[in-house]
């Protein structure tokens, strides 16, 4: 069924690791490695994907994996074998200042906006002294990373003027400079990116996915530093109003695809690419929910995942309609969620309660994991 709906012209393959089990003691070669981290899964769903249709998907147990390969047609088993050598490959350390953030378990990255708007935590923090006194304390309770923003891209956000932007994050990270605290700025814009990393900033955030600022590519390139592509769709004022989708996952992981291709071929090197769906962005309840079920698709990419739902209107919806300020429990479902399919950066407004979730799920899979 898989090979007869790949003879179509434009149908193409994809794989989602599945069939997670506690350790792969006693299974040899009936289970994999998913990206180098502490998870093992022993079937891959096989998904061909045709114009917005799924014409055929099967389950395929890691054991019968080589001889289903060698029976798909044309070109198709060169493309598998590279997926399978993506979503099993460890993926790099990140070198961030005189940090090194691992890639092969979940990590928390902090949110920390400088804005007046954002949805959650707008206006929150006054000065550059009050935020760097933030990042200590989030880092204390164990964040790998701090994301520093200074505009909202919250739907129906407003854009910053890159001014205003570099005047709001750049003071607090010339006071983290000295600190060994790894930073991100969480930025679309070239001039602002610039500004951060020449202030000590270690990598770059992009919801636009070095879209929105035909620059951004040279600056990433140039600086040498790890980038996160994030999918959207229009920018903050329309992108629900083009929520539209056939295949929300396959849709999201194509446009990804095409990204990452894109950005290596400036001169970024896959393993400084990271990828985020972006719950929410450009999405309604249900193509987010399709996508945070199908996570472990992007591993396909070989790059590292970034998920961020913290606090996200979803978390609202599917709780009574909780108020922001009331939304911890479902972030840490879904921060948990990420975490079992094998998200390795966790951008969580809670991070004391974040890592210390993350902890206990690091604990019981050390203990599966642990010969005995």
């Amino acid at each position: 069924m898989i090979a007869e709906a790949l003879r179509s012209p434009a149908a193409r393959l994809h794989l989602r690791p599945t069939a997670f089990i506690d350790a792969p003691f006693g299974y040899d070669g009936q289970a994999l490695r998913l990206a180098g981290g502490l998870i093992w899964f022993s079937a891959v769903e096989a998904i061909v994907a045709d114009g917005g249709r799924r014409p055929a998907s099967a389950l395929v147990p890691v054991a019968e994996l080589d001889a289903f390969i060698e029976a798909l047609p044309g070109d198709h088993p060169a493309r598998a074998r590279a997926l399978i050598e993506r979503i099993t490959a460890p993926r790099a350390a990140l070198t961030l200042g005189d940090r090194t953030v691992r890639l092969d378990q979940p990590q928390a990255m902090a949110i920390l906006n400088l804005t007046p708007d954002s949805f959650s935590d707008g206006g929150r923090i006054a000065d550059a002294a009050e935020g760097a006194d933030r990042a200590v304390a989030m880092a204390a309770d164990g964040a790998a990373i701090i994301d520093i923003g200074g505009e909202s891209t919250r739907p129906g956000a407003q854009p910053v003027w890159e001014g205003d932007e570099i005047a709001r994050v750049v003071p607090l990270i010339e006071r983290l400079r000295l600190s060994g605290i790894a930073l991100s700025i969480d930025t679309r814009k070239a001039a602002v990116m610039a500004a951060a990393l020449g202030a000590g900033a270690h990598m770059v955030n992009d919801v636009s996915a070095l879209l929105w600022d035909p620059r951004s590519a040279a600056v990433v390139a140039g600086s040498a530093v790890p980038v996160v592509l994030m999918h959207h769709k229009g920018t903050p004022e329309t992108m629900q109003a083009e929520a539209r989708y056939a295949d929300p996952l396959i849709e999201v992981y194509e446009w990804l695809e095409q990204r990452v291709a894109a950005v290596e071929a400036t001169g970024v090197p896959r393993a400084r690419i990271l990828v985020d769906p972006g719950i929410g962005f450009g999405k309604q309840l249900r193509h987010s929910l399709a996508i945070l079920n199908g996570l472990s698709l992007f591993h396909g990419l070989g790059c590292g995942i970034v998920l961020g739902a913290s606090r996200k209107r979803l978390v609202g919806a599917l709780a009574n309609e909780a108020p922001v300020e009331a939304r911890l429990g479902g972030s840490l479902a879904i921060a948990l969620l990420g975490a079992s399919q094998g998200a390795q950066l966790l951008r969580v407004h809670d991070v004391f309660e974040t890592v210390q979730a993350l902890r206990v799920w690091r604990g019981l899979r050390d203990a599966a994991l642990t010969p005995g």
